[in-house]
């Protein structure tokens, strides 16, 4: 679409709610001139003078002429000047008064009341009425063209290269998603290609994903690509709080595609308005269902929409209406899924595009250490990579900025103006390295990506491990090291600090524990006694946001299940503290090192185990020591760390 063609390039004229506006704002200001001009009619130029001053002027031989009316006196004084004032009743001495001083006097007949003056006064506001109650009915009847009271108009908005044209080149990581559309854009490229094989275009094509998948930009794309007219509107402009105003909105939609044929009309959230049907709990006007009975008749009824093709999208495909579903209305179902590292790696780079680089950037390190980033977190990431570089006055965006971008997107953003005593350090240091050395030594545990006792978010501190692949499935050996790495925290306080203090940080790692465990009994068979059998029934959607209740089950049988549950736990609790027992002069060493360093990478810490020591020449400070430390036995940086601290501990902190 050209900028000389685009009809919507230049800026139209008022709309027609104005024009209308501007019509009965002329007839009610015309209507005020005429009745001004009526009023002033009768009225007799001069001064108003009181009627003292008027007895006055006559006795002292200024008024030269007067006519005497009942209801006002008017007269012209010697000097030529008008004036008129309001007559005392019954003064019957003002005839004498004007003979007396020789001034001419009349009467004045008693004017009648201007009949049509009256009549326009009086029918004034019923016109007005009038005017306003024809002005709506005609707005209501035609839709309105957007005016105040065009609730049946679509919402839908008609795109243009001046919106910001996107390309398939724009769109990576989802290759099959990005194929599956590029066949409906080629279809109406070249139409015969396919129909001399007897092929059909698609009538519709629904995108599902989690949110940030890149689904409304796949739309965008496919705008961009085709040629041809595209209208974009949410599921939610359809709903409103008037009955028949959805079914209406998706008349008018269609009507408008009918004229712009062939286009694409794309849905964004389409479940706000396609949810299944029947849960009205017996009210069989519900406007929702009004909505959707329109939506589908519009899309496949008896009236073909040869030429409009629908691309609607949702995060919830679990909750729409089978009908919307079927083939002939939605053809296709195109998943949208989270990008793979090669995806990712793609989905950097263009976003990197717009930002300038230091040559240390690789894509492919960033893609492997962001597993379960959608498109949207990662160019979340290059923003807040781009902000940081900004923030520290460079001119190019290097890898420390996306590592730091990074940990605050994972992790939170750092605290460091938060004050924690010595104890409270110490004791999150034993835990997070309590943390990291089971995983080092749980085969089937991910790798350590970094360790830190730097707060972030509502967190002391913490170990983030992420995998060297993405995974699609979990083994059970890996599930029996995560509940082991989870309960590392716990068992490190224990040994260093003594049982009577520990603390309540490790309540997140003993829910996640819980919840892995309570999964592995009774959804995924992996307990030995209660074997294979599924004892919750899952009622997730499609994101996993839902909620599992347990099936109906003896007694007994529960009772099982709360035992297997316990027994892994304390098993992963047993191995966690063999672990820790068996190196615990690797516990001391990574404890120390976090003390001072604060954080830690995964190969340094790896370097650290190995060499006993770590080549790095700084040691930032994170949050500030309440007290001075006096006698600390930590060594300095770059030296191999020495003897074990004393054990033992005052307070223990909250959220460790």
């Amino acid at each position: 679409m050209s900028e000389q063609n685009d009809p919507q390039q230049q800026p139209e004229g008022p709309g027609p709610w104005v024009k209308q506006l501007m019509i009965w704002g002329g007839i009610f200001l015309a209507l005020l001139l005429v009745v001004s001009l009526f009023g002033n009619a009768g009225s007799t130029p001069g001064t108003t003078i009181r009627y003292s001053d008027f007895r006055n002027s006559v006795a002292s031989g200024e008024v030269a002429e007067v006519q005497l009316g009942d209801e006002l006196i008017t007269g012209r004084l010697r000097n030529g000047e008008a004036f008129a004032t309001v007559p005392v009743p019954n003064d019957v001495e003002i005839t004498r008064l004007l003979e007396q001083n020789n001034v001419q006097f009349t009467g004045k007949q008693k004017e009648q009341p201007n009949m049509l003056l009256y009549i326009l006064l009086n029918s004034l506001p019923f016109i007005l009425i009038l005017g306003i109650a024809f002005f709506a009915l005609r707005q209501m009847q035609k839709g309105g063209g957007g005016g105040a009271m065009g609730f049946g108009k679509s919402k839908a908005k008609l795109l243009t290269e001046r919106s910001g044209r996107v390309t398939f080149d724009d769109v990576a990581g989802i290759d099959e998603a990005r194929e599956e559309l590029q066949e409906i854009v080629e279809f109406l490229r070249d139409p015969q290609r396919f129909s001399k094989l007897g092929g059909q275009i698609p009538k519709g094509a629904l995108l599902v994903g989690s949110p940030g998948t890149g689904k409304t930009l796949l739309a965008r794309a496919i705008a961009g690509e085709a040629g041809v007219p595209f209208f974009t509107i949410s599921g939610s402009d359809f709903v409103e709080m008037f009955v028949g105003v959805g079914a209406s909105r998706v008349r008018d939609m269609f009507e408008q595609a009918k004229k712009n044929a062939p286009c694409i009309v794309f849905i964004d959230e389409i479940d706000a308005v396609g949810r299944s049907r029947g849960h009205g709990l017996g009210n069989s006007n519900d406007e929702r269902e009004q909505t959707l009975n329109q939506l589908l008749v519009e899309m496949d009824g008896f009236e073909a929409n040869e030429g409009i093709i629908i691309i609607a999208a949702t995060n919830r495909p679990d909750v729409l209406d089978p009908a919307l579903l079927r083939p002939g209305r939605f053809d296709r179902q195109v998943v949208v899924p989270i990008p793979d590292i090669d995806g990712r790696e793609k989905i950097l780079s263009v976003h990197m595009k717009k930002v300038p680089l230091a040559p240390d950037v690789n894509p492919r390190v960033i893609a492997r250490g962001t597993p379960g980033f959608s498109g949207a977190d990662l160019a979340n990431l290059v923003n807040e990579a781009a902000l940081l570089a900004a923030r520290r006055n460079k001119r190019l965006v290097a890898m420390q900025e996306f590592e730091d971008a990074k940990d605050k997107v994972m992790m939170g953003a750092e605290r460091k103006s938060m004050v924690m005593t010595e104890d409270e350090k110490k004791m999150t240091a034993y835990h997070e390295a309590g943390h990291a050395i089971v995983s080092v030594h749980e085969a089937a545990s991910d790798p350590i990506h970094k360790a830190t006792i730097i707060p972030r978010g509502r967190a002391l501190g913490m170990v983030m491990r992420l995998p060297e692949r993405d995974s699609y499935s979990y083994h059970r050996d890996k599930m029996h090291a995560n509940l082991s790495v989870s309960m590392g925290g716990r068992v490190a306080e224990e040994i260093i600090f003594g049982h009577d203090k520990v603390s309540s940080g490790a309540s997140s790692d003993i829910q996640y524990a819980t919840d892995l465990a309570r999964n592995m009994v009774t959804r995924w068979g992996m307990s030995e006694k209660l074997g294979p059998l599924q004892y919750e029934a899952s009622q997730d959607g499609y994101l996993g946001m839902g909620q599992t209740m347990r099936t109906m089950a003896s007694d007994e049988t529960n009772k099982m299940i709360d035992a297997e549950i316990k027994s892994l736990v304390e098993g992963a609790h047993k191995r966690a503290t063999d672990i820790l027992k068996t190196h615990e002069d690797e516990l001391h060493l990574l404890a120390q090192a976090l003390l001072e360093y604060e954080t830690l990478s995964g190969e340094e810490i790896s370097q650290l185990l190995k060499d006993g020591k770590i080549d790095r020449p700084d040691a930032p400070r994170g949050p500030v020591i309440a007290r001075p430390v006096h006698g600390s036995a930590i060594p300095k940086c770059g030296k191999r760390f020495g003897d074990a601290p004393e054990k033992g501990g005052d307070e223990a902190p909250q959220g460790a």
